[in-house]
């Protein structure tokens, strides 16, 4: 079956090839304001200053403005596990991932699983995760938000400090890139009663510019008692006061309702969710011929409410209490980076967070009923100093190098360093090699909530080395690239035996052996006819839950006149869906390949349509167990534009 599959997707993508070099047709295009298959050249999450991507020796992937667009997807996550070769995300429904028991979204990056905090997010540069849980919240993370999405494959502790262990997912966020106003309104609907709206306004006057967005989708879901329902909104603004110096500050607000069915085989009753996050963040940034540098502040913040549910097949009734959690962090963030002679580059950073919260189960029947039973009340703070250094040596090396001394209130330091080398040859040809330092520090739950926890953890760690090689072909028209890499993690905590006593206990115990390749290729043929691929192989020796051993995405994207089409087909192929230690070692693993097809017609000036269609070959599979996904939908709808 694997064949098959492997077989048909490489069938598809030779049938795109083939068809785009056919297309001789070079009339105008549809107008787009920007050209979302050429490689973004400059990037901010892999040195906090904006850097040619050529001079850095870890491998970061842009998905940009107009590739989103062309996605049409509410939210990041789909378009990321497409583009993005070794990351992958979890889904379980149509829309709306939620949170605790059968959650969604979970993202993963080389074997390593935002889930277990060894994977950050930042919005614009800055951490964003439950202060108690330490993970990622999928549904905060909407396209409305984003004007680009860099993923930094492999450790940015240097950077970012704990939960960069295994790279970061940073979401630069919208902006006007030229004097005016512009409104965008994109609607849709489609299978399973489901609605997606999205209305934005952008503003750039001289030196003030502004952008307000606004979203709400819903959808029944595809099984009783999945309906989700999402409320969004966002807005910045920004003033230059001078031509060196800037100030921004933007807001983010985002509540869903979700209800979760448990697994079809023993279904769920009550399984409900009330999540609201937030974020906001002000920053002072500065700009000179030879120096550069901000300083941030930011704070996130999350209040949940969760209804666990009840089986009646199993004999439950239901639940007396409700879980609650209110998590906060905070931080302030400040570096200046500086040449100091030709062809140098440093930086030096200082970071301060504190995160934490309160969880507590509020009992509204029962022999408990009107009381509360207080389950963590914890914060924590980290300091760090960092310095960032890059050398090129001639027009053909770059030296790149790093150190971090981060300090946990209650762990203690931890020392994390990093080096590579860049090397420009000839025929546009670009060879990397870098060894970086990945690490965690507990959170809160693993140390202070719930049976297992245990406050004398260590922090994780692990060694990324990796070689990357890419070329550009035909006045960049062309574009390849592959990179191998070995991670090698000790202390990785799991739940374990008490070796000192009964029950179970939270122990650093674990080690990460992961290897793997990724590739990409890009071929903008005409103005009208583009290809793309990328592929990836994990190798892991002690597998993990949503890491797939295969992942390779072809498409092909056509733009003429007024319409614009793109197609593409996604092979995932050994993903596990369930692990079970025991002594007949139960796995359950999914292959799958999946087809997508997306258009858009331009009307009016002011109108287009749009369409697409997910999983057209209508196949049956899960990602989360227990949760079989949609067979083909489809949603359509129209964007307006003035």
């Amino acid at each position: 079956m694997r064949k098959q599959h492997l077989l048909f997707a490489a069938f598809v993508l030779a049938g795109s090839l083939e068809l785009s070099a056919k297309a001789t047709d070079t009339a105008d295009s549809l107008s787009v304001k920007e050209d979302p298959f050429v490689l973004n050249e400059v990037v901010v999450t892999g040195t906090r200053n904006q850097t040619d991507i050529r001079h850095l020796s870890q491998t970061v992937s842009v998905v940009n403005r107009g590739r989103l667009e062309l996605a049409m997807q509410p939210s990041l996550l789909p378009v990321l596990t497409e583009q993005v070769p070794g990351l992958f995300t979890t889904s379980r429904g149509i829309m709306g991932y939620g949170v605790s028991n059968g959650a969604a979204g979970g993202i993963s990056l080389r074997g390593l699983s935002g889930g277990n905090a060894r994977l950050m997010v930042l919005i614009d540069g800055h951490p964003q995760y439950a202060g108690i849980f330490g993970h990622p919240i999928a549904d905060a993370y909407q396209t409305l938000l984003a004007d680009r999405v860099e993923v930094l494959r492999g450790p940015a502790s240097v950077l970012y400090g704990s939960n960069a262990m295994g790279g970061v997912v940073n979401i630069v966020t919208r902006r006007m890139h030229e004097d005016g106003i512009r409104t965008n309104l994109h609607a849709g609907y489609g299978s399973y009663n489901t609605l997606e709206t999205e209305l934005t306004n952008r503003i750039r006057k001289g030196r003030f510019s502004s952008v307000i967005s606004g979203s709400y989708n819903r959808t029944d879901g595809h099984r009783v008692d999945m309906g989700f329902e999402q409320y969004g909104g966002y807005g910045r603004v920004g003033y230059e006061v001078t031509d060196n110096w800037n100030l921004r500050a933007d807001v983010n607000v985002t509540h869903f309702n979700a209800s979760y069915p448990g697994p079809v085989s023993v279904p769920l009753l009550d399984g409900d969710q009330r999540i609201t996050r937030g974020m906001t963040s002000f920053a002072v940034e500065n700009e000179y011929e030879k120096t550069s540098g901000a300083l941030s502040f930011f704070y996130n913040w999350g209040d949940h409410w969760i209804n666990d549910g009840y089986t009646p097949s199993a004999g439950e009734g239901p639940q007396d209490d409700r879980f609650n959690s209110f998590d906060d962090m905070m931080g302030i963030s400040v570096y200046q980076s500086a040449r100091f002679f030709k062809s140098n580059r440093i930086t030096f950073g200082f970071d301060w967070f504190r995160y934490g919260g309160k969880a507590w189960s509020e009992f509204v029947s029962g022999e408990q009923a009107g009381t509360r039973n207080d389950l963590v009340n914890k914060h924590e703070n980290e300091v760090a100093g960092y310095v960032d250094f890059r050398q090129d040596i001639g027009a053909w090396l770059t030296f790149n190098a790093g150190l971090r001394a981060d300090h946990h209130s209650r762990v203690g330091t931890e020392w994390v360093p990093q080096a590579g080398l860049a090397f420009h040859l000839p025929h546009a040809i670009e060879l990397k090699a870098s060894a970086s330092k990945g690490f965690r520090y507990p959170i809160l739950r693993e140390m202070y909530m719930f049976p297992p926890q245990n406050p004398d953890l260590k922090p994780e760690s692990m060694w990324n080395y990796e070689i990357a090689f890419s070329q550009k072909l035909l006045d960049g028209s062309l574009s390849y690239g592959v990179n191998v890499f070995y991670i090698d993690g000790k202390n990785l905590i799991m739940t374990l035996p008490n070796p000192n006593g009964s029950g179970m206990l939270n122990q650093n115990s674990g080690k990460l052996d992961n290897a793997g390749v990724e590739a990409q290729m890009a071929y903008r043929i005409d103005r009208a006819w583009s290809v793309d691929a990328n592929y990836s192989y994990l190798h892991m020796d002690n597998p993990v839950i949503a890491a797939p051993e295969h992942k390779l995405y072809a498409g092909a994207n056509f733009t003429h006149g007024r319409w614009s089409v793109s197609t593409g087909v996604q092979y995932i192929a050994g993903l596990y869906t369930s692990i079970i230690t025991n002594a007949q070692g139960t796995e359950t693993t999914e292959d799958f390949v999946l087809w997508n097809l997306r258009g858009q017609f331009r009307v009016l000036k002011w109108l287009d349509i749009w369409a697409r269609g997910e999983n057209l070959l209508a196949q049956r599979y899960e990602i989360n167990a227990g949760y079989p996904m949609p067979r083909a939908t489809v949603m359509g709808g129209i964007n307006l534009n003035f």
